[in-house]
Parts: C-alpha cells; sequence; structure tokens
C-alpha cells in the first residue's frame, strides 16, 4: 500500500512539474519528488561507486584546516594541486541524472569550498610570501586547467525561439557563460546575446514579437493549408531590429562576451568558418548571421561585409560566397577549445536532424556500446561514399556536393555536456522555414524555459568555479582591448 501510495504522489509531482509556470514552482516540486522518492537521501550519503568521494572529502578537510590555522601559504600550494571539473570523477552527467534536483551533497560542499578559498587568496594582501604576481600566476594558471564553459546554440530554423526561452533562464539565474557559439537560427540568438547587456536582454526578451516588424501582420492572416514561408527580406528585417550594426569586435568591447557564429561555403574546396571577434573581428555581425542562416537550396549565398581600415564597409573576400552553418559544424566544440580554452559544453539543442536521431537511439532496445559502435560504423561508411562521389561524379558537381553536405548533417557530433531538449519529437515540416504566429513563438520560449529548469542546478554547480576564476582574474588584470581598425577619417582632397 505505501508503494503504492508513494508512485501515485511521484506521478502527481511529475505531472506538477511538467505543468509548473515558474521556476520556483519546478523546483518546489522537484525537492519534494526527491524527499518522496528517497533521493534527498541519497544525495545526503556521500559514499558512491559513482565518484571518488573519500578523495574529495579529505581534500575539502584540508583546505577547511588550512583556512582555520591561516596558513595561506599551505592553502595556495593545496589549490596549486589541481582545480578542474573532475576531481574524483565529480563531473559524470550520471551523478546528475539520480536525483531530480541537484546531486550528492558533498560535490557542492566541496565546489563551494573552492570557491571560498579561491575568493580568499584573491583578497588577502601582499606580502613577500604571497605577491600579486604569484596570485596573478596562479589564477591564471588554475584558470587554464579549469577551462570555461561555453553555450551552444545549434541551427532550428523557425524553432530558433527555443533557445530564446533557454537564455532567458540562463540570464535571470546570472548562468549564461561568456562563450557562445551559434549556427543557423542559432546564429540570430548568439548575435542578439554578444550585442546585449543583460538588462537590455532582459527588456528584449519581454517583447513576445521579438522586434518582427511585421508579426501583427501574420498574427491576422487566415489559416490555410500551406503556412507561409521566410524569406531573405524577412530576416534581413528582423535582424535590422534586434541586432545592431556592430563588427565582431565593437560587439566584444560592448559586452565582453565571446560569440562565434559559425558559417558554410558555398563553393566546394573551401572549409567552414568560425567568424568571431578573433578570427574576423571587423565582420559585421548581422553579414555573418545572414550567411549561416542562408540554407542552400532557400536562401540565396551571402557575400560578407566588414569594416576596412577607415571605419567603412566593404565586401569580405569578395570572391567567396557563405551558407548555411549547421550543414558542416552545427555545434564547434574543438574550435571553441582550441580559441577560448571550453571544456565544458551547455548545448540548446533543436535541430530537427539531432532531435530525431536521438529520438531513433532512444528507441534502439542494445547497450549503449552497441550504439556507439553504430554510430561509428556509420560514419566510416558515409565517409566512405563522400570520398567515392569526390572522386567519381567530378563531372556532376551538384551531386558531389549534395553528398558532401549530407555526410557532414549525418556524421557530426549533436551533444554537449549538459544537453537542453525540447520534449517534442516529431516537427511539422512546415513550421521548420514557415512564419510563426504569436502563440506559437511563445510556446517555443516556454518549452525553452522548462527545458531548462532541470538543468540548471547541474549547470550551476559545474560553472560555478569557472565564473569565479573569470571573476577574480576580470578584478586583478589591467584589460587594454586592442582595436584592429583606426577610426574613420576624412580622406584627402584628391
Amino acid at each position: 500500500m505505501l508503494m503504492t501510495s508513494n508512485a501515485a504522489a511521484l506521478s502527481r509531482l511529475d505531472r506538477k512539474m511538467r505543468r509548473a509556470e515558474s521556476y520556483a514552482e519546478w523546483k518546489a516540486a522537484a525537492l519534494e519528488h526527491d524527499l518522496v522518492s528517497g533521493r534527498q537521501k541519497w544525495k545526503a550519503t556521500e559514499a558512491s561507486k559513482s565518484y571518488d568521494y573519500a578523495n574529495i572529502r579529505s581534500r575539502i578537510e584540508m583546505l577547511r584546516e588550512l583556512r582555520a590555522n591561516k596558513d595561506d601559504v599551505g592553502l595556495l600550494f593545496a589549490l596549486n594541486e589541481g582545480i578542474h571539473g573532475n576531481q574524483g570523477g565529480m563531473g559524470k552527467s550520471t551523478l546528475y541524472q539520480r536525483a531530480r534536483f541537484g546531486t550528492k551533497d558533498l560535490i557542492e560542499a566541496y565546489v563551494d569550498e573552492i570557491v571560498d578559498a579561491l575568493n580568499h587568496i584573491s583578497l588577502i594582501p601582499e606580502s613577500d610570501q604571497i605577491t600579486n604576481i604569484d596570485k596573478l600566476d596562479f589564477f591564471h594558471r588554475a584558470s587554464l586547467c579549469f577551462g570555461r564553459s561555453a553555450l551552444m546554440l545549434s541551427g532550428a530554423g523557425s524553432l530558433g525561439h527555443f533557445h530564446r526561452g533557454v537564455i532567458k533562464t540562463l540570464v535571470e539565474h546570472n548562468l549564461l557563460p561568456n562563450v557562445i557559439s551559434g549556427s543557423s537560427a542559432g546564429s540570430v540568438f548568439a548575435a542578439v546575446v554578444g550585442t546585449h547587456s543583460n538588462k537590455q536582454l532582459r527588456r528584449l526578451f519581454r517583447d513576445v514579437t521579438f522586434g518582427d516588424p511585421k508579426q501583427h501582420e501574420i498574427d491576422a492572416r487566415p489559416k490555410g493549408l500551406v503556412r507561409q514561408q521566410i524569406d531573405s527580406g524577412a530576416l534581413k528585417r528582423m535582424l535590422e531590429t534586434v541586432v545592431p550594426d556592430l563588427t565582431f569586435q565593437e560587439a566584444y568591447e560592448k559586452t565582453g562576451r565571446h560569440i562565434s557564429i559559425t558559417i558554410a561555403p558555398f563553393e566546394e574546396h573551401q572549409t567552414s568558418r568560425l567568424m568571431n571577434a578573433v578570427t574576423s573581428p571587423n565582420v559585421f555581425i548581422r553579414s555573418a548571421v545572414m550567411a549561416s542562416c542562408a540554407v542552400p537550396g532557400v536562401f540565396p549565398p551571402v557575400m560578407l561585409m566588414a569594416k576596412n581600415v577607415y571605419g567603412e564597409p566593404q565586401p569580405y573576400l569578395p570572391n567567396r560566397r557563405w551558407a548555411d552553418g549547421s550543414v558542416t559544424d552545427d555545434l564547434p566544440a574543438k574550435r571553441l577549445a582550441r580559441l577560448y580554452d571550453v571544456n565544458h559544453y551547455i548545448v540548446s539543442q533543436a535541430n530537427p536532424l539531432a532531435l530525431a536521431m536521438k529520438t531513433t537511439e532512444d528507441y534502439l532496445p542494445i547497450p549503449e556500446g552497441m550504439k556507439n559502435l553504430m554510430r561509428a560504423s556509420t560514419h566510416e561508411f558515409l565517409k566512405s561514399g563522400e570520398q567515392f562521389s569526390r572522386r567519381y561524379l567530378r563531372g556532376i558537381p551538384d551531386v558531389g556536393k549534395a553528398m558532401s553536405m549530407f555526410y557532414s548533417l549525418v556524421a557530426q557530433e549533436y551533444k554537449g555536456d549538459i544537453n537542453i531538449l525540447p520534449n517534442f519529437n516529431f516537427v511539422d515540416p512546415q513550421k521548420l522555414l514557415g512564419q510563426l504566429t504569436t502563440t506559437e513563438i511563445d510556446e517555443l520560449v516556454i518549452e525553452g524555459e522548462r527545458s531548462t529548469w532541470p538543468k540548471l542546478e547541474q549547470i550551476r554547480i559545474s560553472s560555478k568555479i569557472g565564473k569565479t576564476l573569470d571573476q577574480i582574474l576580470d578584478h586583478h588584470t589591467d584589460h587594454n582591448v586592442q582595436r584592429f581598425y583606426k577610426a574613420r577619417r576624412p580622406r584627402k582632397p584628391a
């Protein structure tokens, strides 16, 4: 009878979480669920085969003892032994899948102790034993060792408003990473985030039309069998409303965020690009977004625009045209790792292909090891097919290009360390590039919010040390942002 009662209570709480109207409501139901299910007891129990709890417990006690004895030199030495996000295996995703809210209390205690120790070292006055140079050197090395988190926004067509709900939630809880990438529809929201402060974002996200000057016309249009599709003109109008006319370098100077946008080459024998303030500081963000959203066969390829040495607009690589970034690199994890020392990835995934592949994998009744083998075999088969098409179908370039695109789409990795996915599996094909009503947009935004709530505590715990290191370095380091172009000056008369 007790088991039946618990099952009914858990089912009721699951429904309450799915229908929650706010994070506070969802969190209350999640904590109650952990209490009823016994997961609260699991969180309080340190021992587990999933991580090295003894190692983490001993490090907490050592750090606390050093601080209690005011042994700052010993504390710095202990911290120097290593700070990384997977200490004793505590970064495993399985440790965040047992409970509805949070993970082992010991892991949270360890993260808090590291943060307190870092802040303590940052605030101690300079001495002969620990100079400011010693501290700065330590924090730089600790930051490199720990790495940082990035938010990657997938391609999604008109479903990109799901990303808006994800970003809105992360901003509200001060958990938005400073490194953000976007492909196709994701590039629109990466551009918005990279050109607005948090205060501006909160105000902008309250606008249900999200800057589309013709949204009222879409809402008033009678429903028909065929949905009207987005064109490049509508996309351009929307970007002009929500994205300031800034270059990547100007956007970084304004917000301090490292935004990257992926674009794919339209011509053969070219490679995809990751546009940002490091690789292309003078390129206009709007033109990069237009290129990243240029779905092959639907939108025309785009020529990028950039500022010249005098600050005037001019074509960037005028002989090249660019298209949809999600075709070749939906989630540019390796490039972000190289450019920004990223080693932890939060993925907002609304790409219909990725969702379909995940759903198919989930329904396969085979072990995870077999699924990994199937993925590897499929990638090798597709790679061989692409090589065959390049070699033997040179006389039919369109077929070769289509094969390369198909291989790139299927062979990509569409997952990260923390994956925020919508609950829907089926996507109406007409919606992918269709004009959505305000009601449909609201539903996608709410879905993004609700899909993010269960991941917030994992994001908070996983990124807390990295954010602390970034804040300390920001406080201790003198910034001298270099401009990559000269201020515009009048031309000399001819």
